[in-house]
């Protein structure tokens, strides 16, 4: 959530900032926020992640960084919480646990996560995208928002989705990898649900640590329903992203981990993992509303 701001500046103040920008490229108001966050100790383009994918796509499912701790990182974002019970969604310093049967509730300060990326969300672009007629389609639009391949976005984006189709990770006991995991799924159905999505995008080169392209979650507006997407199909979407420079990882002090070898490459597991479902959904397994 963004909010507009209004205030008067000297002369110098204006002169200083109009030549920051014209020399740096970054819109004043890019400028004042970065000043202000820097000033009250606010890391704005900071993620905070717990742990790495790798450890994740090998079962490492253990918690080790708190609800609290995460929310004392930033307040938008997304993970999982211990024993891969659940999709996390961090949206306006809640943390949310969207469940495998279809329910969500807040989740208590004292969980455990054993993977998660929080920012301290404040959008440097926005845009209203129109006539999203899949997934692929919106990635293509963000795709046409970023300025760097090898920076990070944080993104959130709101709207009434026309469709939207989306997964919760079962409970799993830690040992079993993320693909056999998530290939028992709980999958959901929703039509024209308002709410809003938060994720990430991660340069190709961060793949043995963050998931590299896309990955987002969804939480409806009345925080009821939510999960990992899929795919989904909206007729206007307002889209919000945050640059990213800095980025800070807990490495868990488990047994687990550190006795792990994580230096297999990894991607062809995450994608099974975190985007293979949306093109094939069990009927079964469909809830639809």
């Amino acid at each position: 959530m963004s909010h507009l701001l209004h205030t008067h500046v000297s002369n110098s103040i204006w002169q200083a900032l109009t030549e920051r920008s014209a020399s740096s490229g970054q819109s004043v108001s890019h400028i004042v926020q970065a000043a202000l966050a820097e000033s009250l100790d606010i890391e704005h383009h900071s993620i905070f992640q717990v742990s790495t994918s790798g450890a994740l796509v090998q079962g490492l499912y253990q918690g080790c960084v708190s609800v609290a701790d995460l929310r004392r990182h930033g307040d938008l974002g997304l993970g999982t919480f211990e024993d891969l019970d659940g999709e996390m969604i961090l949206i306006d310093g809640h943390c949310y646990q969207a469940r495998s049967d279809g329910t969500v509730v807040e989740a208590a300060d004292t969980e455990l996560t054993p993977f998660a990326s929080v920012v301290n969300f404040a959008a440097d672009h926005t845009a209203h995208v129109i006539d999203v007629r899949s997934y692929d389609a919106l990635i293509a639009e963000l795709d046409l928002m970023r300025t760097s391949e090898n920076g990070f976005i944080s993104i959130r984006a709101t709207g009434t989705f026309s469709s939207i189709h989306l997964r919760t990770a079962c409970k799993s006991e830690s040992g079993v990898d993320l693909v056999e995991a998530t290939s028992t799924q709980a999958l959901f159905d929703f039509e024209n649900i308002a709410g809003t999505l938060v994720g990430f995008w991660s340069p190709a080169y961060t793949k043995s640590i963050a998931i590299a392209g896309y990955h987002m979650h969804f939480i409806s507006a009345d925080r009821q329903h939510g999960g990992h997407v899929l795919d989904l199909a909206a007729d206007a979407i307002f889209v919000e992203l945050n640059d990213v420079n800095d980025v800070r990882l807990a490495i868990p002090e488990t047994a687990a981990f550190l006795d792990a070898d994580l230096s297999a490459d990894t991607s062809a597991a995450l994608d099974i993992a975190e985007r293979g479902g949306r093109g094939g959904r069990p009927a079964d397994d469909v809830t639809s509303t």
